[in-house]
């Protein structure tokens, strides 16, 4: 286990933004377009054509001193219709790949300056037992938010894993900007780097 640097960047062709001043805002982006897309847009109300009950008018037009009003369906009413109310929709939001690609250059490049990442030469849990998880991330940090990042894992490393909730299993080429800003450190596996690498590229 080392402390990944930019030197050791450079030298597995991941690019990452020397410039502090770019790539911040496609970050905000990014990560403004994941919590959209994860939103349900299921609120709906109904309006009052959509409201049960009759469209008989209420009363007459004229001589009975009240406001003119068609059917109790209308907004106005307990139980009329709901005005300008929420409607199923979907707040997705695309990115383009070139703002994804710079979002992630800019993460990459601040963990590793700020030193948070961390270079193994294969990550894996043989046993498949959880005790023996955490003893492996234990012996690499003693950070409480890890994800680990590698080309692959095996069925045991993800069964040991799946109950640690402060370490997360992710794969090089799903792993994402939000993701890594969450954690405290970052784990990079040798096989991680070629796929990080063709991310940045």
């Amino acid at each position: 286990m080392s402390a990944f640097t930019v030197q050791d960047a450079e030298k597995a062709n991941i690019k990452l933004i020397a410039d502090e001043s770019k790539g911040n805002q496609a970050v905000h982006d990014l990560v403004v377009a994941y919590q959209a897309n994860r939103r349900s847009g299921t609120a709906q109300t109904k309006t009052r054509g959509e409201v049960r009950g009759t469209g008989k008018k209420m009363y007459r037009q004229k001589g009975t001193g009240n406001a003119r009003h068609g059917d109790r369906k209308a907004p106005l009413f307990v139980g009329g219709g709901v005005a300008f109310g929420p409607r199923n929709r979907s707040y997705a939001k695309t990115v383009p790949k070139k703002v994804r690609t710079v979002a992630l250059q800019r993460v990459l490049g601040d963990k590793i300056n700020e030193g948070k990442v961390l270079n193994v030469s294969d990550f894996a849990v043989a046993s498949g037992k959880t005790k023996d998880f955490v003893s492996a991330v234990s012996a690499l940090t003693d950070s409480k938010k890890v994800i680990v990042v590698a080309g692959n894992f095996t069925t045991e490393t993800y069964l040991a894993g799946r109950n640690v909730k402060w370490v997360l299993l992710q794969t090089a080429e799903n792993v994402n900007v939000e993701e890594l800003l969450y954690a405290d450190t970052v784990v990079l596996a040798d096989d991680a780097l070629e796929t990080l690498a063709s991310r940045t590229a």
